[in-house]
């Protein structure tokens, strides 16, 4: 039998204190002439739920601990500028005078290399398709563009029909003025890629040493490779490939290339009877950023994994580099045919796992001046946890991973000037950064303790109760977890506020604590903190309940144990970030429409609104004024509530901390609460990732049709296919039948 999750209490709106003061009031006078009325009494102001801001001495984000070795830092750099989804930035060859960054939705922009400049100009737009992972993905200057003003970019287009949603295109472009822009009638189409679904394009480009110009190719997308592409040679998808863009037309097979000879796959299908000879090398599932070193020309890339590992990779000419037979050095769909006849596979040079982050983007091998001791690194991040590394050499043949940096960044790539010096692109922020010499190094020692009755959040004696300067709150529409309780607190530090953005989502100050503990039948299971630390970073961690339930202790990388009947998975640092975005504000379900709910105040026994109680308490930068001004959530299983808005709200708890504009997903969704459905990019769109298995009448949302909506399929599973992706192990059953409701009701996308 099928236990019923537990769910939090919905708490409707008390009755206004001003309202029962006017049903209360008499009507009366006096029965003479020098009688005259009662002066009018100012209707009482409506009750807050606490008098004043507890002080908050002991719950403080402590400093990180730093990293041993190097010592470096991130700059943001020309800082008066902004970009729109940024994917690179680049130097022409021999000029150091510009900089140009690519954005995703087709625009390359060019500006001085000054640090003070204040304007970027177009150097050339154009009309791509960039749908989830698609875009204006490369670009790579002729190695003669001083002369010759060649350019080549690499982007995606509509494809014709839902059997080839995208193509990838690489196109030659020229300067007609000088190299002050690009020219879109000049454009030359090298080569067109048909991409079975819309993700997992890679799609960057660079010439290498060999004055060839190189092109990494993902497998094709949807999960899992389900055709097999990037086994398959006789098809382009899953490979590098190698294109002499200086002869032939439009290009010419390398003459050392594995399969030169053979008639070619190119320019505009994917697959042959043969071998194809634009191949260098193959097995990738996604090759996303990759770069040569200046000085050994070694080829260094990181391909995205699947769901387990990430792997750095040297590629070399006619490598087979695993996939998908092989997710990093580990087996992955060994059944399949292609794996049974596959021999000499290259395993990685480096792998991590989900602890530290899911998303390579490969970097560069460092070659500046500025950071002595860096020089000879390969240095690279994680789009989803922030991280930066560099390899070390282990003695042994191998390398070992020491991080350099924990960011908030969404890391899309990493720049390098001509001068051999590293940037980073923050896609989500739009914004660009320098990775510096941090000097003496940084800060040692800090760190949270291994003990939560040691974090100063709760009262040592007593660790299940809160310390006395955290304030307790609740929320609307709660995230799943697992059938679990939650309880929740805040704690700001003395003497900051809490600002609050036109979108309601809340901006807390560094020093910032958030705790939450998670009950299972009423025992503690976990507790969890978000701080944002004194450098302004946000970290997560996990502290896991001791039988007796007298303290928790910290698990710093994660695990999944039984916990009574069910799996219980305690999150690392990097997973927690996965669901506590840069997108959302880090701070998940402290915004506006989630707090605006009436909240019994433990230690006043009062209850109240919970944002007016913030505003009288002076918690916010700039008072809220009257809560009847800003947006509210229903609480999803409140039956009073329309379906459509508890539906949303739903949605906007569980899934838009991702699914929203510069999520960490390769996804167009925007599940937020406040976007038209017809704007979510979900209504009876067809799904970018797999259909699983409903078939040709598959959308992500298909109004009146549950069974062909892709989205409560994803909720309704726990694989790699699943929706949350992480630490849940139980479908929330009531949260997929409101949503297979709404759906059934829906009779359009208005």
């Amino acid at each position: 039998m099928t236990e019923t999750p537990a769910r939090e209490i919905f708490v409707r709106p008390a009755m206004s204190v001003a309202l029962l003061a006017i049903a209360a009031a008499g009507c009366g006078g006096g029965g003479g002439d020098d009688s005259s009325p009662a002066p009018a009494q100012p209707p009482a102001a409506p009750p807050a739920g606490l008098d004043a801001r507890p002080t908050n001495a002991t719950c403080v984000a402590p400093p990180r601990t730093g990293p041993t070795t190097v010592a470096v830092a991130l700059e943001p750099v020309f800082a008066s500028l902004s970009f729109d989804q940024p994917l690179g930035m680049l130097q022409a060859p021999g000029d150091d005078s510009r900089w140009f960054v690519l954005e995703k939705t087709g625009r390359v922009r060019v500006f001085a290399n000054r640090p003070d400049v204040a304007t970027a100009s177009t150097f050339i737009s154009l009309n791509v398709d960039a749908a989830s992972e698609g875009g204006l993905l490369g670009m790579a200057f002729h190695p003669d563009f001083a002369s010759n003003g060649t350019v080549f970019l690499s982007y995606t287009v509509q494809g014709p029909s839902p059997m080839v949603p995208m193509i990838s295109v690489v196109a030659r472009y020229t300067s007609t003025d000088g190299g002050a822009t690009l020219d879109p009638g000049t454009a030359q189409e090298i080569i067109r890629v048909n991409q079975p679904f819309e993700n997992h394009n890679g799609g960057h480009i660079a010439f290498g040493p060999d004055g060839y110009l190189y092109l990494g190719l993902g497998d094709g997308g949807s999960g899992g490779d389900p055709d097999g592409r990037a086994q398959d040679t006789t098809d382009l998808l899953g490979d590098f490939l190698r294109l002499d863009v200086n002869r032939g037309t439009p290009y010419a097979i390398p003459p050392d290339n594995p399969f030169a000879g053979n008639p070619t796959c190119g320019p505009d299908s994917n697959v042959s009877t043969n071998n194809c000879p634009e191949i260098y090398a193959w097995g990738f599932r996604n090759p996303w950023r990759w770069s040569f070193d200046s000085l050994t020309n070694d080829l260094w890339v990181g391909d995205v994994g699947q769901g387990a590992f990430e792997e750095v990779d040297i590629v070399e000419r006619g490598g087979n580099y695993g996939w998908d037979c092989r997710e990093g050095a580990h087996p992955f769909n060994s059944p399949a045919p292609s794996c049974s006849t596959a021999t000499n596979l290259i395993d990685p040079v480096h792998e991590y796992g989900r602890t530290q982050g899911f998303s390579i983007t490969g970097g560069y091998v460092y070659r500046g001046t500025a950071i002595p001791a860096l020089v000879g690194s390969y240095v690279f991040g994680d789009y989803g946890s922030g991280r930066i590394w560099r390899l070390v050499p282990d003695g042994a043949g191998g390398y070992d991973a020491e991080e350099l940096l924990d960011t908030n960044l969404s890391i899309a790539s990493f720049g390098q000037g001509n001068d051999g010096e590293l940037y980073v692109v923050d896609i989500a922020g739009g914004t660009l950064h320098k990775i510096v010499d941090a000097g003496s190094g940084q800060p040692q020692g800090g760190g949270v303790p291994e003990l939560l009755s040691a974090t100063g959040c709760v009262n040592p004696q007593q660790p299940s109760e809160p310390a006395p300067g955290l304030i307790p709150y609740d929320v609307a529409a709660p995230f799943w977890s697992d059938g679990a309780d939650k309880e929740r607190w805040l704690a700001v530090p003395d003497g900051t506020v809490v600002a609050v953005g036109a979108d309601g989502d809340f901006t807390f100050p560094s020093g910032t604590v958030l705790m939450k503990h998670f009950r299972l039948n009423g025992a503690l299971v976990e507790t969890r903190l978000l701080m944002r630390h004194p450098d302004g970073v946000w970290a997560g961690y996990s502290y896991e309940w001791n039988a007796a339930g007298t303290d928790a202790s910290l698990v710093p990388d994660g695990k999944t144990a039984t916990v009574g009947q069910q799996q219980w998975t305690f999150p690392s640092g990097t997973q927690c970030l996965a669901c506590h975005t840069a997108a959302a504000g880090f701070a998940l379900g402290l915004e506006t429409a989630q707090l605006n709910r009436d909240f019994l105040y433990p230690s006043t026994g009062r209850t109240a609104n919970q944002l007016r109680t913030l505003d009288r308490i002076a918690l916010f930068a700039s008072p809220l004024n009257d809560p009847a001004v800003h947006p509210r959530l229903p609480y999803p299983f409140d039956q009073a509530a329309p379906l459509g808005e508890r539906a949303r709200a739903y949605l906007h708890a569980n899934c838009a901390h991702c699914h929203r504009p510069n999520g960490p997903t390769p996804s167009d969704l925007d599940l937020r609460y406040g976007t038209p459905l017809d704007a979510t990019g979900a209504c009876d769109a067809p799904p970018q990732a797999g259909d699983l298995g409903i078939g040709a009448a598959a959308r992500i949302i298909a109004p009146g049709r549950p069974q062909d909506s892709v989205l409560p399929a994803r909720m309704a599973r726990r694989d790699a296919n699943g929706m949350p992706p992480l630490a849940s192990h139980l479908v929330d059953d009531a949260g997929v039948a409101l949503i297979e409701q709404w759906i059934t009701e829906l009779a359009g996308c208005r």
